[in-house]
């Protein structure tokens, strides 16, 4: 059996160029969509998220809003800074750029964020919203990789989901979202023990540790569904995920590459939430 390499470029530029058809729709009756970006400090993987965002909103028309802020700001500048995008009325989305200083209280700004603008899925009440299965902004990395299972087919229905990572970006919300999809999950994380037996038995593999090449082949099943969240940076400058691709792919059914898998989905999924948030705010339910 032929192992299938889930394109996640592709998959992005599907979703994009559709966001984008929806986007002149919208501005045909007078509606603009806008997402405000916070990003604090200059982290630079920060740096490289960031202008991916503002270039992919670029190529669906989607305004872009870029708020730099220095390391030294104050707790309560930031959130000032939330409230008064918060009550702005042309601003339809909010994405504040994690990591952020140590010394800042990242909870209290997802909080602040309003829940009908919190494209990133962090506010507590989206979290919960999701916990539910209820209609949410499903955080992005989750909601991209159930767009892949979706696009190829896969379903989850009964089948043995192990996530590593627990992460409230990616690990948490992906538990509830293959839950939702009538998986039964497994999440393994660093005090699990016998991480091999447990992996091994596992139908879909989502990994999301942040590990180069953990992910061994004597570690998978035959014809598993592999997903690789991780981006690493090597020595050499090279970008590589949490699986030993090489190696996995000959026993993996479907397997996603490092780069241009999960990465581009995940920003397809925020322009997504955004144009969802601005039809919202503009009394357009789905």
């Amino acid at each position: 059996m032929m192992t299938i390499i889930i394109d996640g470029k592709e998959l992005a530029k599907k979703v994009r160029s559709n966001l984008k058809i929806e986007c002149e729709e919208l501005r045909k009756k007078g509606i603009k969509s806008k997402l405000a970006v916070i990003m604090i400090g200059d982290d630079p993987a920060s740096k490289v998220y960031v202008r991916n965002k503002s270039r992919a909103c670029e190529d669906v028309g989607i305004e872009y809003e870029e708020h730099l802020l220095n390391s030294s700001i104050t707790q309560k500048e930031l959130i000032d800074l939330i409230k008064k995008l918060n009550e702005d009325k042309t601003i339809n989305g909010i994405l504040l750029q994690s990591p952020i200083p140590s010394n800042l209280d990242i909870n209290e700004a997802f909080r602040t964020i309003v829940p009908e603008k919190d494209v990133d899925g962090f506010n507590p009440v989206n979290v919960g919203k999701l916990v539910l299965n209820q209609d949410t902004f499903v955080s992005c990395t989750p909601y991209g990789i159930m767009k892949m299972f979706e696009e190829y087919n896969i379903d989850l229905t009964g089948k043995n989901v192990v996530i590593l990572g627990r992460s409230n970006i990616v690990g948490k919300p992906l538990i509830h979202c293959c839950l939702n999809k009538n998986a039964t999950v497994t999440t393994c994380h660093s005090k699990t023990q016998n991480i091999k037996e447990i992996t091994s038995k596992a139908d879909i593999l989502i990994s999301a540790i942040g590990k180069a090449n953990f992910v061994t082949e004597d570690m998978v099943k035959e014809n598993a569904v592999i997903i690789d969240v991780g981006i690493n940076r090597k020595d050499d400058g090279k970008i590589t995920g949490d699986v030993d691709f090489e190696s996995v792919k000959e026993k993996a059914s479907y397997i996603t590459p490092v780069p241009g898998g999960v990465g581009p989905m995940t920003v397809a999924m925020l322009m997504n939430n955004v144009i969802k948030a601005t039809r919202r705010q503009n009394g357009m339910i789905d």
